[in-house]
């Protein structure tokens, strides 16, 4: 389960990079960052890749979901699946569980914005959230669900975390789903071998009487 520290850093990363674009002001611990103005931007590389800070109350691209406050129920809901994913499959190979943990890192970071973000900024109620996004990379223009954009949808940590995990899998599907399917035969081959009724359990039981046999020197 030590693949999760690296859950842990993604979360850790994620919020302080959102802290200091949203900023963050906690007087009685003498914290005041001032973020930057809503909509702004920065440049980090040229025209392509620059910080500029939105908040998004919906979904990926924009997408608002109805009712919000179910958003991350079924958020939460799919995390708990995949760490349960990771705790059952914790001896298989290493990638499908570092893949796992970047999504669960991902969705998680974004579920903290959704459910405490409008509470602790004071704009809206518990789940009622929005997700801080500042992250834009300029792109060639695409339409998707009959809206077009110019730039690649604006993203947060969180998002290139989900997105890694993604494409680790796709990278490394074949190794993953080999090390699977291996490991379901080797099961499957123990559990016929303890089968009375199967052909292995009678090869692997007549295999024990001549090995006993041959080393005996009696029959049986």
């Amino acid at each position: 389960m030590r693949v999760l520290y690296a859950s842990l850093f993604v979360v850790i990363v994620d919020q302080l990079t959102k802290f200091f674009v949203k900023g963050l002001k906690i007087e009685p611990l003498g914290i005041s960052i001032p973020g930057m103005p809503y909509g702004s931007s920065k440049q980090v590389f040229g025209n392509i890749v620059k910080l500029r800070f939105v908040e998004n109350p919906g979904i990926a691209f924009g997408i608002l979901f109805s009712p919000r406050v179910l958003l991350p129920v079924i958020v939460f809901a799919a995390l708990l699946s995949i760490l349960y994913f990771i705790y059952r499959h914790r001896e298989d190979v290493f990638v499908l569980r570092l893949a796992l943990a970047l999504i669960a890192a991902g969705a998680l970071g974004n579920l903290i914005d959704r459910s405490f973000y409008g509470l602790v900024y004071g704009y809206a109620p518990f789940f009622h959230g929005r997700v801080v996004d500042f992250i834009q990379v300029e792109f060639w223009d695409f339409t998707i669900f009959g809206k077009t954009y110019t730039s690649w949808p604006i993203l947060n940590i969180s998002d290139l975390s989900v997105a890694c995990g993604f494409f680790i899998v796709l990278v490394f599907h074949k190794r993953i789903f080999k090390s699977v399917d291996e490991k379901l035969a080797l099961k499957a081959s123990a559990d016929e071998t303890q089968d009375p009724g199967s052909e292995n359990f009678k090869e692997h039981s007549a295999g024990k009487i001549q090995f006993i046999t041959n080393h005996t020197g009696s029959k049986i």
